[in-house]
């Protein structure tokens, strides 16, 4: 079924497109598949990511830091979409196919589950290979000092602005990946990717996979005096930065990015157009 307009599909369409997506990633493929998957979503995503960071970190001006860190973010998205992968937030979607049964609640929650962990795999990887090829060390150490100073601010933050900031982070991530859906060509695609992650990153929220990598990068970067020096880390503020820093972090984010992404998007629409289609 296609809408009129061949260069995108109307909202039952991409309902329907999202089901038979959430079909194909729940029970259309082997475990090994979903693994590999959601390795290359975490890497794919923490190289934008990391791109971003060394594009913004030497400016000044807060606003023309973010924007630029904005623009340089959604490569991250772009390449898990049109390459193919798996990334934990956009899978909080296959709420959809759970609705509409044609994937069961254990398939549901099992691919989330290995996802999530393969995600974090990927975003440990990249972040090894960042410091092991010396990069943090860049621009007299101010990379690993800014990546340090971000976790540390990260990983102090309320249970409350975790879980808030991380619905209003997935509710943006999922309409990336809904409106995608909608894009019938790749330039489509691209843009509608671009302009939600934009929102996101200009918003400064908090997404649980980034800050895998984040948090990974961090707690390598804090072994090096010379980049804790860099960020301007006292010794208490250095030793916040831990695993109890990152559970601190990732439980509530985590938590905020399944509401916002399977409740506020995922529920949301199914019950607008299959209820209102469905009659």
């Amino acid at each position: 079924m296609s809408s009129d307009n061949k260069n995108y599909l109307a909202g039952k369409e991409i309902l329907d497109e999202q089901i038979h997506i959430g079909v194909k990633k729940g029970a259309g493929q082997y475990l090994l598949q979903s693994v590999i998957n959601g390795c290359m979503a975490g890497a794919f995503l923490s190289l934008g990511a990391f791109a971003a960071l060394v594009a913004s970190h030497g400016i000044s001006d807060y606003g023309i830091a973010k924007l630029v860190n904005a623009a340089v973010f959604p490569i991250g998205l772009m390449l898990i979409i049109i390459c193919g992968a798996e990334l934990f937030t956009s899978n909080t979607l296959l709420i959809q196919a759970r609705l509409e049964k044609q994937i069961t609640t254990k398939i549901y929650i099992l691919n989330l589950i290995v996802i999530y962990f393969t995600n974090a795999i990927g975003a440990l990887s990249i972040a090894a290979l960042i410091y092991g090829a010396g990069i943090m060390h860049n621009d007299s150490n101010t990379i690993g000092g800014y990546i340090l100073h971000l976790a540390e601010i990260k990983m102090n933050y309320s249970f409350i602005q975790c879980l808030c900031s991380g619905i209003m982070c997935n509710i943006l991530v999922c309409c990336a990946a809904w409106g995608a859906s909608a894009a019938r060509d790749i330039a489509g695609k691209i843009l509608v990717i671009w302009f939600a992650i934009m929102a996101f990153i200009l918003g400064g929220y908090e997404h649980c996979v980034a800050n895998m990598f984040y948090f990974s990068a961090a707690l390598l970067a804090k072994n090096s005096p010379d980049l804790l020096a860099a960020g301007h880390l006292t010794p208490e503020m250095a030793d916040t930065i831990n695993l109890h820093g990152v559970i601190h972090n990732l439980l509530p984010v985590t938590l905020g990015n399944i509401i916002g992404g399977a409740l506020f998007i995922g529920v949301a629409y199914w019950v607008v157009y299959f209820r209102g289609y469905k009659k």
